[in-house]
């Protein structure tokens, strides 16, 4: 199991966090659950409620959608982010590939994180504002 200190040196790495102090990261590592999940575990399925967002340790997932394979998700990458903004039903069905370590960060939690702490807020306010201009200049062209 990872310790708080771990935690929060992996998600440095996380895109969606990337403008979060160090402070702020802790309080996010201290609302993380590490999980193992055997080979083949359905984490979610295509239409289930988002109560979650996961960031992959070790191991592989793949999402699918309506059977078809749309991506896998590997070490230090973040699948189900939407999750934590959006009350729409999952897109896709997220798989385990092989044994995996996942950090979940709840959605009830997170909200709660971000209520009490307007920095945090606002740094991933700032990654998504970015993440969305990005589509818009890409869409554009």
């Amino acid at each position: 199991m990872l310790t708080t200190v771990e935690k929060v040196l992996f998600l440095q790495d996380m895109d969606i966090f990337e403008y979060t102090a160090t402070e702020g990261l802790a309080h996010l590592a201290a609302i993380t659950e590490e999980l193992t999940l055997p080979a083949g575990e359905v984490i979610f399925r295509e239409g289930d409620l988002p109560d979650a967002m996961f960031v992959v340790i070790d191991g592989q997932v793949k999402m699918t959608r309506n059977g078809q394979e749309v991506m896998v998700a590997g070490s230090k990458e973040v699948f189900g982010t939407w999750a934590l903004f959006d009350e729409e039903p999952r897109v896709v069905t997220a798989t385990t590939i092989d044994e995996c370590r996942v950090l979940k960060i709840d959605k009830e939690d997170f909200i709660d994180l971000l209520a009490d702490n307007v920095r945090i807020t606002q740094s991933v306010l700032k990654t998504m504002v970015i993440r969305l201009r990005s589509l818009m200049t890409r869409v554009g062209r």
